[in-house]
């Protein structure tokens, strides 16, 4: 199987690599990357027509080569991905936290949702059901962290996703929006005592069961 993967974040690639050598190591991955796009998005702070068209001609050209699904990793940008999941159903489209979501509602009602990326917690609220309580969290300063330098200073980032995520200690569990976040579970999970659910394993395993693989 080939599943393509299209990221608007560089950070996105590890985590989302390392999930697939865990839990489904025979597919084939293509990494698309445009990091234009959280940049132009983080800047005019909307998702527009334009926006969706580009999402639409990176589906069209990972079809074009073959793939058998498509997984985004870039969260803040649900409306322009469902676009691309209608125009090329019934092949799985998946938008990054599908699977996670669905993993949160059935644990809790009281969900903390810790972002590094500002857009997210406006895109991604209205994705989960009415019925749960949302506690949006972001992690002010971490997704630049991992933008400093060459290569990024992750220990940073992970110290300022902790110590956010001190805030949503009254929460049931708590849901990391980004990919990127992934690394940092652990000690959130021990900071808070809570449930710390991620996006990469759950999105794998999800899209392995679309696709009918044992």
């Amino acid at each position: 199987m080939r599943i393509t993967l299209i990221h608007a974040l560089k950070h996105s690639i590890v985590p989302i690599e390392a999930s697939f050598a865990r839990h489904w190591p025979e597919a084939r991955l293509m990494n698309l990357l445009d990091d234009s796009l959280s940049a132009d998005l983080a800047r005019d702070g909307k998702l527009d027509e334009r926006m969706t068209e580009r999402f639409l001609t990176m589906g069209r050209y990972a079809v074009s080569t073959g793939a058998n699904g498509i997984l985004f990793t870039c969260s803040a940008f649900g409306p322009c991905i469902e676009a691309v999941a209608r125009e090329h159903a019934p092949m799985p489209v998946l938008k990054p936290n599908e699977a996670m979501i669905e993993q949160a509602v059935a644990k809790g009602q009281r969900i903390g949702l810790l972002s590094t990326f500002p857009p997210t917690l406006v895109s991604m609220p209205p994705e989960f059901p009415s019925q749960v309580t949302l506690v949006p969290k972001l992690a002010e300063g971490a997704l630049a962290a991992l933008d400093r330098g060459d290569r990024g200073d992750r220990a940073e980032h992970d110290r300022i996703v902790v110590e956010a995520s001190r805030d949503l200690r009254d929460c049931d569990l708590i849901a990391l929006a980004q990919y990127s976040m992934a690394p940092a579970a652990e000690r959130v999970a021990e900071v808070t005592g809570r449930e710390v659910l991620t996006t990469p394993d759950s999105a794998v395993k999800k899209l392995k069961a679309m696709l009918r693989i044992a």
